[in-house]
């Protein structure tokens, strides 16, 4: 989808003290129209997971992300369900 020639794009952002953070910078003018979606977050102990653990998993599975983030992965997204 584009408007006037420009891609739509997504940024991760983390949403605190009334705004929004992104994780990484972009070139945009300021005052660009942006669509904000809430993702909600699972509750980890509800599902059996401290945060000491949560934070340890994270942490290990930190060294794959550069491989997962890889646009020839998104072949995975479109996978029937086992």
């Amino acid at each position: 989808m584009s408007h006037k020639g420009r891609m739509v794009k997504s940024v991760e952002g983390i949403y605190r003290n009334g705004k929004v953070e992104l994780a990484e910078p972009i070139a945009e003018p300021e005052g660009s129209r942006v669509i904000v979606t809430w993702v909600p977050q699972p509750d980890l102990r509800e599902k059996g997971i401290s945060e000491a653990q949560a934070a340890d998993l994270r942490h290990r599975l930190a060294a794959f992300s550069e491989d997962w983030d890889r646009p020839e992965m998104s072949a995975y997204d479109n996978l029937p369900p086992r």
